[in-house]
């Protein structure tokens, strides 16, 4: 193995949703004692690197994307020692570990906006502005969670500025006190000991001074996901995705890289061509995640092409690759509907092991967790309670890990869980999944060693090979190490030819079955095919 490239290059991330993994102490929410206890599981998949969600005090407003104080843990996560116990362990282990910052906005409890609230020193460390003489927010922008992006606060007779709920505004990194104040942040917590960061909404962390209204979509560009909610019929031009947004990042950036050996990536959800998503790791941020292949319903070879197409114009970024995380719905049911068979699972963790750049991969998915389905009572995400029944929400994602079949709650907690679990993990849980050689967690196990132990998988680069629809096919290339990875993403018997295939040895990670006679390629349905050519 290369011993030149970051650590984070190439790196499998996992992300844990700290109040869903496990919970110690019966209070039915997840903590750090409890993800100590599943350390060695974690371990044992063979990633590098755990990605913790906010771990940060919070009145959940946005479970955790609300932070009122950036200085300690969040109580219900468990003490200061237990989250230096958590960095203790988790390093020796060989596993690093990452925290969720949210600094483009705090909680409107945070002692900052309180602060802004009175005027004074922090007055202009978010973004206000007067509203219209009728008392109509100061122009168009919208937020993400529904209504106007603004509310008007007595206190200031004036309106914030908030791209979630109104209880999330919008930090005004203009202000030179409040941009110090948030860099300081993450020099607390690497002097802390953390190996690095995932920024939420890395793209919004400026926003046009002016307050020009934000442009309509154009007509042309209205595609379904137009109408599933207001804002999507603007164009974030203004409030977020400047592009001086950059300069923030390689700010950021450079702060982090005077701790040796640390990670920073971002989350860009719009317009990551405008906002430094697509920088190199020497100008932004070290990588981001955009969201197609998050966003994607269909399952197919051309949108995985068309993403790379996209990455291919911008050469020296490293991208991060994630097919799921706590906000959209599960990978296996998002592609394979609520009846998707097992098999789908594993060609879809085979894919991810076999794409360039960083993985992320959120929990449950090397189980094959499909969406739980909650009721209306049930529900606790805001955008869910907004949109029911049409759209029910990010919780079908963040219900409790499945760990023991046998046991109460699954293993998650002795007491009442935040989130019930869902019935339809109960036989995808470790405790039966480990004693199954061919069960898509095994399946994970033998993957991601095999990514590990392959300058392919890991660093190489990516050559896209013309095979046809229904099937995907590349080659992963690092000096001499050529693997030939193909896929076939349907539920019918196919078959590929290549010149390639005459002298290829197969790796030990296929899935399902694949046959070769001569320079031919049958595969079973949703089969995956690795070789060294």
């Amino acid at each position: 193995m290369s011993g030149r490239a970051p650590w984070w290059r190439g790196a499998t991330v996992y992300q844990v949703y700290v109040r869903s993994f496990a919970d110690s102490n019966g209070d039915g929410v997840g903590d750090f004692p409890g993800l100590i206890s599943k350390l060695d599981y974690v371990a044992a998949l063979g990633v590098d690197a755990i990605w913790l969600s906010p771990t940060h005090p919070s009145p959940n407003r946005d479970w955790g994307y609300d932070v009122s104080d950036y200085d300690i843990v969040n109580p219900e996560y468990g003490t200061e020692a237990d989250f230096d116990r958590l960095l203790k362990e988790a390093h020796a282990r060989g596993l690093r570990i990452m925290t969720d910052e949210v600094l483009a906005h705090t909680s409107d409890e945070h002692a900052w906006f309180v602060e802004s609230l009175k005027g004074g020193e922090k007055a202009d460390w978010y973004v206000w502005a007067p509203a219209r003489e009728d008392g109509t927010p100061p122009n168009n922008w919208l937020s993400a969670f529904g209504g106007p992006a603004w509310s008007y606060h007595p206190a200031r007779r004036a309106s914030y500025h908030h791209k979630f709920l109104r209880q999330q505004p919008k930090l005004n990194w203009r202000a030179d006190g409040a941009r110090a104040a948030a860099l300081a942040v993450l020099d607390s917590w690497l002097k802390r000991g953390v190996d690095g960061f995932r920024l939420d909404v890395a793209n919004a962390f400026l926003h046009d001074t002016a307050l020009r209204d934000n442009p309509a979509v154009p007509q042309s560009a209205r595609d379904a996901s137009y109408w599933s909610r207001a804002a999507n019929m603007q164009l974030h031009r203004r409030d977020s995705n400047l592009e001086d947004n950059l300069q923030v990042l390689n700010e950021i950036r450079m702060r982090v890289e005077r701790y040796p050996d640390r990670f920073v990536m971002g989350e860009f959800s719009e317009d990551p061509e405008r906002c430094g998503a697509f920088a190199s790791p020497s100008e932004g941020l070290h990588s981001g995640y955009s969201f197609p292949l998050l966003h994607a319903d269909k399952l197919g070879p051309e949108f995985i092409r068309d993403h790379y197409r996209t990455l291919a114009r911008f050469p020296a970024h490293w991208p991060s690759i994630a097919f799921s995380n706590h906000d959209v719905i599960r990978t296996v049911t998002r592609f394979g509907g609520e009846k998707a068979p097992p098999a789908l699972a594993r060609l879809l963790l085979a894919l991810l092991v076999a794409l360039r750049g960083t993985l992320l991969l959120y929990q449950g998915e090397e189980l094959g967790l499909p969406e739980a389905s909650l009721r209306r009572d049930q529900i606790r995400d805001p955008i869910g309670d907004l949109y029911y029944p049409l759209y029910r929400g990010r919780d079908g994602c963040r219900t409790p890990m499945p760990w023991d079949a046998a046991a109460p709650n699954l293993g998650f907690t002795t007491g009442s869980p935040w989130l019930p679990l869902a019935p339809e993990h109960r036989e995808l849980a470790p405790s039966l999944q480990e004693r199954d050689p061919q069960s898509t967690l095994s399946c994970a196990r033998r993957l991601l060693a095999a990514r590990r132990e392959s300058d392919a998988l890991r660093l190489g680069g990516i050559e896209f090979l013309d095979a046809p629809a229904p099937v995907l096919a590349f080659l992963r290339t690092c000096a001499n190490d050529r693997v030939l990875c193909a896929f076939n993403m349907s539920a019918d018997d196919v078959s590929f030819q290549s010149d390639l295939l005459r002298h290829a040895v197969p790796l030990p990670i296929c899935t399902d079955e694949s046959r070769i006679e001569g320079d031919v390629l049958a595969m079973n349905p949703y089969a995956a095919f690795f070789a060294h050519v």
